[in-house]
């Protein structure tokens, strides 16, 4: 692994499928201000390279993707310095939401908190048959922010309502069930389970899916109307990447 900062590792194979591996975050991947920016920093600067099919976002143990934010650091904050803990955690989720290739959460364990907002940003999201989910935060007398908001888009508003207001956690069946992860693996399956996602990827276009990646995130903004009608546009210049006439007429042949 090629430490690209002490919080962040890369591993890249052949096929430009990179693990990223959140490090030095003690034994739940717990995120205090350095790891983020130190994860935040990985993504951008893997962000400017066109041959990566794929990321892998994984923690150091098996006990946690990212656990939660560091309560420790967040028992002292004030205002002003709470205000630039969470823009750094929400920098590092958008990071994640623009990285051109698609993104995978890989979940063993705990995710909470912040933890569960980076796998929200996430694109697509894994779960290990046993992993547990919750947003702890009114628990501790904070709100779940940033982009706890992606979540009444993800498993509809009552449901996030419930989870940011009860801090009633939920296991991996539940959360598949409510759509909040993709796939739960199973037991001692965890990477394979995040290895058919990425043989699923592979076999895609490289720049159809940044193209859709970048078009479901602006749809996830924009009104249905604008959100047709932007697509139409991004179809033709699709065209300019010489993928579909490839990708195209190999199918064609295949069908002959």
């Amino acid at each position: 692994m090629d430490m690209l900062n002490p919080h962040c590792g890369i591993d890249r194979d052949l096929r430009g499928v990179v693990r990223l591996t959140i490090c030095d975050a003690g034994k739940l991947n717990i995120v205090s201000s350095a790891v983020t920016d130190g994860v935040r920093a990985g993504f951008e600067h893997l962000a400017s390279d066109p041959t990566i099919r794929a990321v892998i976002l994984a923690g150091e143990s098996e006990r946690s993707m990212i656990g939660g934010a560091d309560i420790k650091e967040m028992a002292k904050l004030d205002q002003k310095s709470a205000e630039a803990f969470i823009t750094r955690l929400r920098d590092l989720c958008e990071a994640i939401r623009k990285f051109p290739a698609p993104v995978i959460a890989r979940l063993p364990g705990w995710c909470l908190g912040g933890g569960l907002e980076v796998a929200a940003a996430c694109d697509v999201r894994i779960a290990a048959h046993d992993a547990m989910f919750g947003m702890p935060e009114v628990r501790v007398g904070i709100p779940s922010v940033i982009h706890a908001a992606l979540l009444p888009r993800l498993i509809g508003w009552g449901r996030a309502r419930w989870l940011m207001m009860t801090a009633e956690n939920i296991d991996a069946p539940t959360a598949l069930a409510w759509g909040l992860v993709d796939t739960v693996a199973k037991p001692g399956g965890l990477n394979e389970a995040v290895e058919h996602t990425v043989k699923a990827l592979l076999e895609c276009g490289p720049e159809a899916l940044r193209i859709q990646k970048d078009l479901l995130r602006q749809w996830e903004e924009l009104p249905l109307t604008e959100s047709v009608n932007l697509s139409v546009g991004v179809f033709g210049k699709s065209f300019l990447t010489g993928e579909p006439q490839r990708l195209l007429r190999g199918f064609l042949d295949r069908k002959r």
